[in-house]
């Protein structure tokens, strides 16, 4: 990739997310100084900046999922504290323990996934270029960073809220259990697919094959769809603590899903499948009958 576009691609990342942090930070928690949702972005990409010295150093790009875990964790168990350390100046913020205990559900699950599977297959094919290019691949953990911050910023505005009251307005309890259902039916679509997969691959006569049963008869993709619908669960929690430039947070479930349907997530591993199994009539009737992302009633 030119210089020109990994650095550039790495400062519009920074950018913009120092311009969320910024525009939503008014009565957040303060966190070493820093208003809590500014924090959040430096540290999200601080980490990511440590873990590439490592990963370039070693040319490895095993822990480059595992890195998104981890700061989604941190970030939440970092926000859960800080509220805790608040309670004596402001009323707790059940948000906190809510919102951060559902991430950290969601990114043990999805981080250990991965770990294993890259562990298993021994590489990612989509670094085996990029890796031996310094920039290029700072750029791609500078945009992992920015991956953390944007979707999870809806959460992080909503954990790092100062609240004086020490209950939930029948608006918030509304929100927290229409996103709370939301969040539970993404979180099982995902567990559920990624599970079926990893049967599918693990039986020998299903090597070279592409997998067309279960939830992916519903969709080519229906791991990314249950991401998407968890991230927008959580979002829905988050409403009741925007008001004015806040609701710039609700860039969050756009972004996963603009992330995942234009940008790294499908178009990748349909171009992958296409390479593979182009040619393939099975698959053609496949990807003919099923579609990309949202369920689709199958074919009786």
């Amino acid at each position: 990739m030119p210089l020109k576009i990994s650095i550039f691609g790495s400062l519009v990342s920074i950018f913009l997310a120092g311009l969320i942090a910024f525009l939503s930070s008014e009565n957040n928690l303060i966190i070493f100084g820093i208003p809590s949702l500014i924090f959040c972005a430096i540290y999200s990409f601080g980490v990511h900046w440590f873990f590439f010295i490592h990963g370039y150093l070693y040319q490895t790009e095993h822990y480059f999922d595992v890195t998104g875990s981890f700061t989604y964790i941190s970030l939440s168990l970092i926000l859960i504290i800080s509220s805790i350390l608040s309670v004596n100046e402001n009323g707790f913020n059940l948000y906190s323990l809510i919102i951060g205990s559902m991430v950290i559900i969601w990114a043990l699950r999805l981080g250990s996934f991965l770990f294993k599977r890259v562990k298993e297959v021994g590489k990612d094919v989509r670094f085996i270029e990029m890796k031996k290019d310094f920039f290029w691949f700072l750029m791609t953990w500078t945009l992992s960073g920015l991956w953390v911050f944007l979707t999870y910023a809806a959460g992080l505005l909503a954990m790092s809220s100062i609240f004086i009251e020490t209950s939930f307005s029948y608006y918030q309890y509304f929100c927290l259990i229409i996103g709370s259902i939301v969040w539970i039916f993404g979180i099982t679509i995902e567990v559920i697919s990624d599970h079926q997969k990893k049967i599918f691959r693990q039986n020998i006569s299903n090597k070279g094959k592409f997998i067309k049963s279960g939830l992916w008869s519903l969709s080519r993709h229906p791991n990314y769809f249950g991401e998407i619908i968890l991230w927008l669960g959580i979002s829905i929690i988050a409403l009741p603590t925007m008001d004015g430039f806040k609701y710039i947070v609700l860039i969050s479930p756009v972004f996963v899903y603009i992330l995942l349907t234009k940008i790294s997530g499908i178009p990748m591993l349909e171009k992958s499948s296409d390479a593979k199994w182009g040619d393939n009539p099975d698959y053609i009737e496949y990807k003919k009958n099923t579609p990309v992302l949202f369920f689709k009633k199958p074919n009786l």
